[in-house]
């Protein structure tokens, strides 16, 4: 900094330096002129000696000495304008975001402080309205960035287009926009229109390179009550920006393309969700996160013939933690594959005990199936635990036919061709085509359990069910019922063929050790561990008994 400051110190005295000797020369001409060009010109027209020497090299030294400096003056007009030009550009530039052109983080909340005063004078109200893309990931993942740069410009596009007048939009960076704009405080309503059209314009489909993208948006809304002191407006704005995105949590949480606004009881909500976050990412090395163990019982026989993986996380701050609350967390923040691959790993192991008549089965995330090296991934783990891919039985949800249908392809006939088995689990709630189940290779359907538990009651979810029935034989695939909960409907079930099913009517999942329990009782581990374990009871039998006995001997 100091050396650029001494440089352009230097280049100034050099440019006054020049412009003096330019002002001096041109003082001289006028002097030296008045005397020697007549006496110049009248030797031209041959009506006088030869002009004095001294003089006359005294003029052209003045004119070159102007020419000099006339160009030194030009020299330095072009440099202040560059210079100018180039201030302005970094200017704009530290003001902008480079990619849409809308203002940046760093110089909304100053924007939104101004509009917060500006309004205040008019009796109006100032709202942020905080925008991000659900999808955007998976635009970049499934188009390309080039593809992602484009959404996002045009997204930014849509969005100034339907600001009012005075409103102000910033790209926060990724995918994360934020509007402030003016509102009547008795109309508070025509913010909901705003960010209705806002969700309404951006997901309409985005034309790239002769391929259509959607984007889905959540929009969270804060706006301020009262009038705001000047002296903190900043503060006002970043507050208001803040809550924001709070509420666009919120909307988020609800599905895509919604909107919600900001209430004082979602900040709890939030630091609440942030806790559970940081007990993830340090529970899963430590292992919190255990496989727990669902029966599944062959409906004509009765007999036990697998058992399906369920996560649950034993965390120390709050206890037996359901997957309906991790999974989507840890879908969210990013840890979905390393958590599923290290309960999987662990199953595995369990699972190498049991008969090798018994099968496991373990859902999928449907983020886990844009992975294209997935496939690759699970066989590892099959080939580090030993278990046979035979005996695994990988369930993907209808909603992953939808995601991308050509990676999902890819996996599961990868896993196919390895011996896995496939499941279409809670099918009927999705939207699969019958040409879906015909062309992906599945070996089972699984209804799921909102079916199956009113089954008992005549009605639609009967047919329901038996139409599924009849699809399964019809592609020829084995059917699994979920959420079999008393003996009405396994009743009903019985009568609709060979079905497999699953639920608390046969017990609550259970842990490894006590599903380890029940297959000792029931004699269905493996053969060397049935047999290790038998010689571990015979071996505290017989110790218990000593025991027994010299107790007695003393007593």
């Amino acid at each position: 900094m100091d050396g650029s400051n001494n440089e352009r110190l230097g280049s100034a005295e050099r440019d006054v330096v020049a412009l003096g000797i330019a002002v001096a020369a041109l003082i001289l001409f006028v002097g030296t002129g008045g005397t020697v060009l007549p006496q110049i010109v009248a030797t031209w027209l041959g009506h006088a000696q030869n002009p004095d020497v001294i003089l006359s090299n005294a003029l052209l030294l003045n004119i070159a000495l102007i020419i000099f400096g006339w160009r030194r003056y030009a020299q330095l007009s072009r440099e202040v304008a560059e210079r100018r030009s180039a201030e302005e550009k970094a200017h704009q530039l530290a003001q902008t975001d480079a990619l849409t052109g809308l203002l940046n983080r760093r110089c909304f909340i100053p924007a939104a402080a101004r509009l917060v005063i500006d309004v205040a004078e008019t009796n109006q109200g100032a709202a942020v309205l905080m925008i991000d893309l659900d999808n955007f990931k998976q635009i970049n993942d499934v188009h390309g960035h080039k593809a992602g740069d484009v959404a996002l410009t045009e997204v930014a596009r849509r969005i100034e287009a339907l600001l009012p007048i005075n409103g102000t939009v910033a790209r926060l960076g990724g995918d994360e926009f934020a509007c402030v704009v003016p509102y009547e405080r008795r109309l508070p309503d025509k913010l909901d229109q705003l960010a209705a059209s806002l969700i309404e314009a951006v997901r309409a489909p985005i034309q790239i390179e002769n391929k259509e993208v959607e984007a889905a948006l959540s929009v969270g809304i804060a706006r301020t009550i009262e009038n705001p002191d000047p002296a903190t407006a900043e503060d006002c704005a970043q507050s208001l920006l803040h809550h924001a995105d709070i509420a666009m949590y919120h909307a988020k949480k609800r599905g895509h393309n919604g909107y919600a606004w900001f209430e004082p009881t979602m900040e709890s909500e939030l630091r609440f969700r942030h806790e559970l976050e940081t007990g993830i990412r340090a529970g899963i090395p430590k292992g919190e996160f255990v496989p727990f163990y669902e029966q599944q019982i062959d409906l004509v026989t009765g007999d036990l013939v697998g058992f399906e993986m369920l996560a649950r996380w034993n965390s120390p701050q709050f206890g037996l933690v359901s997957p309906e609350i991790f999974i989507p967390i840890s879908e969210d923040i990013g840890v979905i594959a390393e958590l599923s691959e290290h309960l999987i790993q662990q199953a595995l192991l369990d699972a190498q005990k049991w008969d090798s008549n018994l099968t496991l089965s373990i859902n999928i995330s449907p983020l886990q199936l844009r992975d294209p090296w997935f496939s690759q991934k699970l066989l590892r783990l099959l080939v580090e635990s030993g278990f046979p891919p035979h005996r695994l039985d990988i369930e993907i949800t209808e909603s992953c036919l939808h995601e991308n249908i050509g990676v999902v392809r890819s996996v599961v006939t990868s896993l196919k061709n390895q011996g896995v088995q496939i499941s279409l689990d809670d099918f009927g709630t999705g939207y699969s085509s019958l040409a879906q189940l015909r062309s992906l290779p599945f070996d089972r359907l699984k209804i799921d359990r909102s079916f199956v538990t009113e089954l008992a009651h005549e009605g639609a979810n009967a047919k329901i069910v038996e139409a599924i029935v009849s699809l399964g034989r019809g592609f020829d695939l084995p059917m699994t019922a979920e959420g079999i909960e008393n003996a009405e409907v396994l009743k009903v079930l019985r009568t609709m063929g060979q079905l497999k099913g699953q639920g608390y009517l046969y017990g609550r999942p259970e842990d490894a050790n006590k599903t380890f329990a029940r297959l000792k009782e029931k004699r269905m581990l493996a053969p060397e561990v049935q047999e290790a374990a038998d010689r571990a009871d015979a071996l505290a039998a017989e110790n218990a008994s000593s025991a027994e006995e010299d107790q007695r001997a003393m007593g």
